[in-house]
């Protein structure tokens, strides 16, 4: 398994893993309907934008999984690193490699200068509730909705403090 920073031209790659582990993932939360008509690479132009803080895990030369980050300076949430996305094909989620992958953010972001971390997750997303979890990360109660498909959907704010259980957590047994 190998995780390394993103290149431009693999946008089309790691676009394709979004949809996919979106149409796993997001089955029940998102409309059917939205899911049922994305594209693969729906993404691709965004991606191949900024590929500056994202991430691609390999398994030999297929790509199997992405994540991405952002050091924000928001009132709300200083010194704080947001972990925008991590997202895996289907067939690789949990088996280890969500791990890894969320473990190397937390790391960047550490290395970056930020003291805590916090991500925005889908409330219905019960699944990747308990893996945040299992890092340290905790529900802060900001909740806003996102609008897909024609549907708000409510999405909540998991924060967790460098230092405090994240880190620490980082490499045990989720």
């Amino acid at each position: 398994m190998t995780i390394r920073d993103m290149k431009a031209e693999e946008a089309d790659e790691v676009s394709r893993i979004y949809a996919l582990s979106w149409k796993k993932a997001y089955r029940g939360i998102v409309p059917d309907a939205y899911l049922d008509g994305l594209p693969e690479l729906r993404w691709s132009a965004i991606l191949s934008k900024d590929s500056s803080r994202s991430f691609v895990l390999l398994e030999g030369s297929e790509y199997i999984g992405t994540a991405s980050i952002n050091v924000y300076c928001g009132e709300d949430a200083k010194d704080s690193g947001e972990i925008r996305s991590i997202y895996l094909k289907p067939e690789y989620m949990g088996k280890g490699y969500g791990k890894a992958l969320f473990a190397h953010c937390l790391s960047k972001l550490s290395e970056s200068g930020c003291s805590g971390a916090f991500l925005w997750t889908f409330e219905g997303n019960l699944r990747a509730r308990a893996f945040y979890e299992g890092f340290g990360f905790t529900p802060d109660g900001q909740k806003k909705h996102i609008g897909i498909g024609g549907e708000g959907i409510a999405a909540i704010r998991y924060v967790c403090r460098f230092g405090e259980d994240c880190l620490k957590n980082a490499g045990k047994d989720t």
